[in-house]
């Protein structure tokens, strides 16, 4: 429920109503998680340059310590989000795209420029269609939710075992399976932030501005990891 605390004045005097709010609110959602992409794809394009720092993160074991830092930091801005400032849930989520970005930064060596810009095509229009799916449909996704997280968790432990088991076979429907896995993701997440909206009052409070970035960390998830998958499937290998 909204009281008058949820309205909003504007410099001109006029009050915002609860959708311009809501509105507010998704915007800085969409806005935090494009300007995380825009520093993950910075940040692996500047260090793919860098022949010496390429071979200090992938032959000198920094990798794993990059691997363990983001799910580190993913797991812990989730499970402290409400104990923490929002200056600090936001400062921890940069860290976490910019280290994405070093992480990303081995793509420009395996994959071609021009292959890359067309799975992020790709991966952009799959993103944006099943958003506007999610935030339009009027059918209460919870349920296919749970559905989801079954479907996450067997696709992580499917991924695990192919590391070691190695089957082309497998490894073609786990990425097809993905696929579709993290689009109905985006689609449950995208709903889920816009039920959030409704409740996430005045930006400049505290409490909106640490969901608006939970919200972004989901969405940039979704979209990082359809991307991933895509490149399997778009992406051309250099020679």
């Amino acid at each position: 429920m909204y009281n008058e605390r949820d309205y909003m004045r504007t410099g001109a005097g006029d009050i915002a109503s609860p959708v311009a709010l809501q509105n507010a609110f998704i915007n800085r959602v969409y806005g935090w998680m494009c300007a995380a992409l825009a520093l993950t794809g910075v940040v692996a394009w500047f260090t793919a340059q860098n022949p010496a720092l390429i071979n200090f993160i992938f032959q000198r074991g920094f990798f794993w310590v990059l691997i363990i830092a983001t799910f580190l930091l993913v797991v812990g801005l989730s499970a402290m989000i409400n104990r923490i400032s929002a200056s600090a849930a936001t400062m921890a989520f940069i860290v976490y795209a910019a280290l994405e970005g070093l992480l990303f930064s081995s793509i420009f060596a395996v994959y071609t420029a021009s292959s890359i810009a067309t799975t992020f095509f790709a991966t952009s229009l799959t993103f944006g269609a099943t958003s506007l799916v999610g935030y339009l449909i009027k059918t209460d996704l919870t349920g296919f939710g749970r559905f989801l997280l079954f479907g996450l968790i067997g696709f992580l432990i499917g991924s695990v075992v192919n590391i070691f088991w190695a089957n082309s076979g497998f490894d073609v429907f786990l990425t097809y399976a993905g696929i579709f896995l993290f689009a109905g993701l985006t689609a449950y997440d995208t709903q889920k932030i816009k039920m959030m909206s409704l409740n996430a009052g005045d930006m400049a409070r505290e409490d909106g501005r640490k969901l608006a970035v939970v919200g972004a960390l989901m969405l940039y998830l979704d979209f990082i990891n359809l991307f991933l998958l895509l490149l399997r499937i778009f992406g051309g290998r250099r020679d």
